[in-house]
Order: structure tokens, then sequence, then C-alpha cells
């Protein structure tokens, strides 16, 4: 492939250290807690009126409802104050921001984009699509969120995008999310926790229930099993983290895309929501469902897990499970293949193998379907984001790792009846990293999650180096014909 066909478009998103996020600070546990607590309680009116002044200066135009985090901060301290203290409304404010702080979520990084369409396409020129940009947002500690993007590709491919808002935030945990008992149960049977304990917790839950039902439910359960203490109370909290790891977050209906930030959450993402490669999937009854692989990280394991969304506003974070759901990077085909859904990997840390599945929770077998080949992926190679659909084949954008870590971006092609069968793919890479994006948090990288055809044209995002994104395109006809 020759590099002239490619087409670098002169657009780069770059880390804004000015979007910060409104969040948590300091542990809530006891003597600390209640000391921080004391010492403002023991400041007068005027001194707390004078002191929320500052912060509300300082602050207050920084983010959107300040106030209604901060209360609910607040709330989370206020054992340590009493529940039947009168407060001043601005000494609950302060008390909230004293265990409240700042989060540039892009302070270290904004990259691995994946694109998809949007889904409202009313009101543009002919020609036009508008679309959706997923980034990798990374910030102190190196934790890694998901933020957005939206855009228009007009007739020509030429790309503009809306300008983001200064102003970011977290979605609400949606009220009363419930969960179904035959799939939490089945869940529970993959993760080996089915036994006394489970089931009985589980025999007076209603077929959809709660979290507090739930908790409820263990509790009981616990007290009957009480003479077995230790082994119960470790099945226990299994139970709950696999609840807590499945859970659904909304976002307020008038909020801009841009704004809209998926933080980590649950234990198991508490140190990034990695390398989410989005995909718009189409279903049996012809409805469109946006899903998305992603990389949950705690700081010591990684886990491949699962988002679901209609609409970019109401999000579905779900556990994989399943001998084939290991390492990262797997990506879920746009549609079913022979009535089963299909997903590729990367389980060995260097091949490609495709899964199938008739539950898109549960993954059990894999096989083995392509192994690197050229000097520029003998290390490894891996998906850039999910299969497209075109009438040759199922074209994937991979990424091969050759000497001294160099990334390169290239695609091969899977026959479309049965994609375990390659049947074609690039000698040469589309895109290696050239003097402008070879220089970065990890120099010699490009990286996408994520590309899509507009008409006749293969637009690619990908990251620069792991700090920045850029775009590139090329006819899909070329792609094709330089197909071995």
């Amino acid at each position: 492939m020759k590099n002239n066909q490619i087409k670098r478009m002169n657009l780069v998103l770059r880390p804004d250290h000015t979007r910060v996020l409104l969040r948590p600070f300091l542990r809530i546990n006891g003597l600390r807690t209640c000391r921080i607590c004391a010492d403002v309680m023991a400041l007068s009116e005027s001194k707390v009126h004078a002191l929320w002044a500052q912060v509300q200066s300082e602050f207050g135009n920084r983010h959107v409802k300040i106030d209604e985090v901060l209360l609910r901060r607040f709330e989370e301290v206020r054992p340590c104050v009493g529940a039947d203290r009168e407060l001043s409304r601005e000494r609950k404010l302060l008390l909230g921001a004293y265990f409240s702080h700042e989060y540039s979520l892009e302070a270290a990084a904004l990259f691995n984009p994946s694109m998809v369409p949007h889904p409202d396409q009313s009101h543009l020129p002919r020609g036009a699509l508008r679309f959706i940009l997923s980034l990798r947002a990374t910030g102190e500690g190196h934790i890694s969120s998901i933020t957005f993007r939206a855009g228009i590709l007009d007739a020509k491919n030429h790309i503009k995008l809306t300008p983001a808002t200064q102003y970011c935030f977290e979605p609400a945990q949606a009220p009363n999310a419930f969960y179904e008992k035959g799939l939490f149960d089945r869940k529970l049977q993959e993760l080996g926790l089915e036994g006394a304990f489970s089931r009985r917790a589980l025999h007076d839950l209603p077929e959809a229930f709660t979290l507090e039902e739930l908790r409820g439910s263990v509790d009981r359960a616990s007290q009957q099993l009480w003479a077995r203490k230790q082994e119960t109370a470790d099945v226990a909290r299994k139970v709950i983290l696999l609840a807590q790891s499945n859970y659904e977050v909304q976002f307020a209906p008038d909020s801009n895309l841009s704004e809209r930030v998926l933080f980590p959450t649950s234990p198991s993402q508490s140190n990034g929501i990695e390398d989410a490669r989005f995909v718009l999937f189409q279903d049996e009854d012809g409805a469109g469902t946006y899903y998305a692989t992603y990389t949950a990280y705690d700081g010591r394991t990684i886990l491949p897990q699962f988002i679901e969304t209609p609409d970019f506003l109401h999000f579905k974070f779900i556990t994989l499970n399943g001998a084939a759901v290991q390492n990262k990077g797997l990506a879920l085909f746009p549609r079913k293949i022979q009535g089963r859904y299909a997903m590729l990997g990367r389980q060995d840390y260097e091949n490609i193998y495709v899964m199938f599945s008739d539950h898109l929770h549960f993954w059990h077998t894999m096989q083995f379907t392509l192994k690197p080949k050229f000097p520029w992926e003998f290390i490894q190679m891996g998906n850039c984001g999910s299969p497209i659909e075109t009438e040759a084949g199922w074209l994937v954008l991979s990424h091969g790792v050759g000497a001294m870590r160099k990334y390169c971006i290239s695609a091969f092609l899977l026959d479309r009846d049965d994609p375990t069968q390659v049947i074609g793919r690039l000698r040469e890479p589309l895109i290696k990293p050239n003097a402008n994006e070879r220089e970065g948090y990890v120099p010699n990288v490009v990286y996408s999650c994520g590309s899509l055809l507009h008409g006749r044209q293969l637009v690619i995002p990908y990251a620069m180096a792991d700090s920045a994104a850029t775009f590139a395109a090329m006819p899909l006809d070329d792609v094709l014909a330089a197909m071995e």
C-alpha cells in the first residue's frame, strides 16, 4: 500500500488541561473525617461565609451545578456532624468542598479513538454524516476514562468537529436499575460462586431485582448461614462485587455530548476504563444498538468488559464471562453471522482469534485465525476496532508491533460467512508513525479503536504516540485492491 494514497487530515485533538471533573477527595473514614468536620464546625458563620465566597469565586464558574455536587458530598460526611444538627447552607457547601477536588481527566493524554455514526442524522447536507468520536482520556495517576466528541463528515470527507464546551461531568447512577435473576445466576455459576449461599441469597428475590434488594437478601443469607461465617462472608462480598460491576448510568438529556465523561466507578475499573471499541450493532429486527468492548483495570488485573447504549445518554456496564474472555482488545462484529454473535480477540497476546456465542455476555470458545507474518508485526498483532462489512468481506483494521516496539496500522480481510477464514491481508502498513506522530507519552505508536466507511472512503481516527488523536482517509477500493 503506497503511503501517497493515504490522506492525513490537518486536524489534531490534543489534551485540554482545563477540562476538569469535580470528584470526591479523601476517603471518608472515621477519625480523620470527623476531625476535619469538627474543624469546619468550629468556624464562626462569618468565617464560613468568607471561605465559601472564596471557593465559589475560584471554582463556581468551572463546573455545572457545583452546589448540587458539594451538597451530595456533604451528605456523605453528615454522620460526623450529627444527623439532627442544624447547619447553614453555606456551611454544608463548605464541608462538601473540603471533601472534593478537581481532576484534570486529559492531563496526560487524549488518544485511542473510535468512530461511529451518530444516532441523530437529521438536518444534514446531502452526502454528509454526523458521527460520534469516543476517546480515551488519561489524567493524574494514569487513570483512564471515556470522553466524547461529535462531528460531521461532508460529502468530500472533510471533517468538522463540534467544539467541546469548558465543562465536563459524570453521569448519575440509574435509580432502581434491575438485574435479571436468571442471567445473574448464570454469571455466578461462571465465576464458580454457585453453592448453598448464592442459592439462598437468590431464592427469595423476584425475577427482576435491584441492588438494594440483593444486599438485603445477601445479609439475610449471611445471618442464616452464620455457622460458616468466614466462607459466607467471602462469597457474599463477591456476589455484591459482581452486582456493582454490572451497573447503569444516565446523563441529563440536555447535556452536551462533549461534557459527558464515563469515569471509573466499579472496583474492577478503579484504575481505568481503557480503549473502548464502539460499534453500531444491527439487530436482526433492523434496530441498532451501540456496544463497546473495553479493558477494565484495577491496578493489577485487566478484564475485558462491555458497554451498551442506545443513545449515548444511558449506558449499561456489563461483565463478560467465559474462558475466551481474556487479554485486551476484544472487538464485536456489527451483526450476527450465521445466527450467532461474533467477536475478535487476541487471547495469547500475539495472534488474532475469532469467537462465536449465542449470548453477548458469555464467550467460551475461540478459533485461531491469523498470526504475524511481516517484519513490522513480528512481535504481535491486534485489531484496531470492530470489523467493517464490505462486499468483498469483513475489513479489519489491525495493528502490528515490530522492532523497537514500533506500532503500525494495517488491514486484513475475512470471509463474510466464515470470518475464521482469511481471504486477504496487506503486505505493508497503511499508516506508520511519521516524524510528527512518533513523539509523545509512548513514542513510535499509531493506534485506533474503530474506523468507519463513508461512501467508498475509509476514515480512520488514530492516536499519535498515546498522546493526541488525528484522522486519515483513503479509498476503500485501493485498500481492497492491495489485499494479497
